[in-house]
């Protein structure tokens, strides 16, 4: 500026013509060097904005004696790159300190990016389903056709429970699904787990629990029969010999039809029983339809109205017109009939017995329960009530509650129990 001044204050003078030749010089190298300066800030500038893109951190601003104010420019520079560089180290560490989490638990994870690359697929799906990881979920899907097949049928956030044979080994896991939007983009986050193990061990004590309760049943009729049996050969025998029939007195043949009379009728018990048996592994395909609760709840009510009255218990029904519930409407009516059954049962000894029937929708689920002000059910005994064929009541055949059970399991829901003694129980089918 100050030669700019100069030059036009002895612009118009001739005497001082080689001095303005000489400023003009000047002025034109100052101009170079303002433009070199101005070009070297915008160079350094641009180097910065490219190592933050392109996440080069090597790079160093420091050297060049261009004045004070560019040094504190570049000391400016040093620190922002040094602090992304931190960032991204602390970034790259938390990265592979998830995927060493990820790798090393014994569940499988999947991550699809817009059905078309898998981003992620750690070692316990591998491991699981012998595969190394494909780029693309084409690839996934000429692998294990089922598996992908049934992994895009499922909704978000569904389990679901799959077979899977995989070079001559039978798997059963159960897998997750969850849909997320990350960034613009549609993730698929599949997570799976070999439970094959777990059912064997839950099968075998089922069949334990089965077991020693079908042996308790069948030893009951079958202990007094052979007894009776052995009485009845007594009777009609004399040392491995035949009785003739004038031996044979009116007093023995009245024991012998008492013991027959007895053993028809431990008979037909252990047929009922077969039977009861052979209706608990056998239910019927469901037929699902859309069912207004209401409307069921009243029905149920009015049909079992007149019984509670006999034994001074009120039924009261609490639910929203609105609610729909997608239904085996049969299956579910007799569900409902046995539990009520059970709770007019438990109020035999309460007065004032009231059995509260509860509707309502909670979130993605639709729950009914039976509540009753009974006596309740022991701690102990609440895991046994779904075992088949165990009844706390003397004449009860103990297979009410377990079919129940089963047929809420065909809806893939369940039927829980939550209760304490002297308090009252709460039976819940949710679906």
């Amino acid at each position: 500026m100050l030669s700019l001044t100069a030059l036009a204050f002895i612009f118009a003078r001739t005497e001082l013509f080689f001095n303005q030749i000489i400023l003009l010089g000047v002025i034109i190298l100052q101009v170079s060097e303002l433009i070199r300066f101005v070009t070297h800030t915008n160079r350094e500038l641009a180097k910065l904005l490219l190592a933050i893109r392109y996440s080069d951190f090597s790079i160093s601003f420091k050297g060049g004696k261009r004045g004070k104010s560019f040094k504190e420019l570049q000391e400016a520079f040093v620190e922002i790159i040094e602090a992304f560089k931190k960032v991204s180290v602390e970034k790259e560490a938390q990265f592979r300190f998830l995927k060493v989490i990820v790798d090393n638990i014994k569940v499988g994870v999947i991550a699809i990016k817009e059905e078309y690359s898998v981003e992620l697929m750690n070692e316990g799906a591998q491991e699981m389903l012998k595969i190394s990881t494909p780029n693309y979920w084409k690839q996934f899907e000429q692998l294990l056709p089922h598996f992908a097949q049934e992994i895009e049928h499922m909704d978000d956030g569904e389990k679901q429970l799959i077979e899977l044979s995989i070079k001559d080994e039978r798997l059963q896991v159960s897998a997750q699904v969850n849909r997320l939007k990350i960034l613009g983009y549609r993730y698929t986050i599949v997570t799976f787990q070999d439970i094959k193990s777990e059912i064997e061990q839950k099968e075998i004590e089922a069949w334990h629990k089965l077991i020693r309760v079908l042996t308790h049943e069948i030893m009951n009729s079958v202990t007094p029969v052979t007894s009776l049996t052995e009485t009845m050969l007594m009777l009609t025998e004399k040392e491995g010999v035949p009785l003739p029939l004038s031996e044979i007195t009116e007093e023995t043949l009245e024991d012998l039809r008492f013991s027959m009379k007895t053993i028809q009728k431990r008979s037909e018990g252990l047929l009922h029983f077969v039977d009861d048996y052979r209706r608990l592994t056998r239910i019927k395909a469901l037929e699902l339809e859309e069912v207004k609760v209401k409307g069921v709840l009243e029905e149920i009510a009015m049909l079992l109205k007149s019984e509670a009255e006999k034994s001074a218990v009120a039924i009261t029904i609490s639910c929203p017109e609105f609610l729909i519930i997608n239904m085996d409407r049969k299956l579910i009516e007799q569900v409902l009939i046995n539990l009520i059954t059970n709770a007019r049962h438990a109020l035999e000894t309460t007065e004032n017995g009231v059995i509260e029937i509860r509707a309502r929708e909670d979130g993605t689920s639709q729950m009914i329960e039976v509540i009753d002000n009974g006596t309740g059910i022991d701690i102990d005994k609440q895991e046994e009530i779904f075992v088949p064929f165990y009844s706390t009541k003397e004449q009860g055949s103990g297979i009410g509650l377990s079919l129940s059970k089963q047929i809420m399991k065909k809806h893939k829901g369940d039927l829980t129990v939550k209760s304490e003694s002297g308090a009252g129980s709460t039976f819940r089918l949710q679906f």
